[in-house]
């Protein structure tokens, strides 16, 4: 079960061995074990962060990749994006393609 409902938003994907997950500020290795628990299901997780949570999201692929499924994952796409909202400044976004090798 996720370790934080209220901070991680899963979303269903067009492509069953795809899943989205919402990155928020919150603690790095519960959202880690999040990561790898959905990669134990899925063949590719895409990880999206806005401005805040970016260093969490960023955090959390290279714990997953580098150190929990070192050898079985890799990180197959960062894409950095920005938007404006009507009443708020320019938000940086990013998006991290993370898959299983094995």
């Amino acid at each position: 079960m996720l370790s934080g409902i209220e901070k991680v938003q899963l979303n269903d994907s067009s492509h069953p061995d795809e899943r989205l997950i919402t990155i928020y500020q919150q603690d790095i290795v519960p959202c880690a074990l999040d990561l790898l628990a959905e990669l134990v299901k899925h063949t590719t997780v895409t990880l999206v962060a806005k401005g805040q949570a970016i260093p969490t999201a960023v955090a959390v692929a290279n714990i997953v990749t580098e150190n929990m499924m070192k050898g079985n994952s890799k990180i197959l796409d960062i894409i950095v994006d920005s938007e404006e909202a009507v009443d708020k400044p320019l938000v940086s976004i990013i998006k991290i393609v993370v898959a299983k090798t094995n």
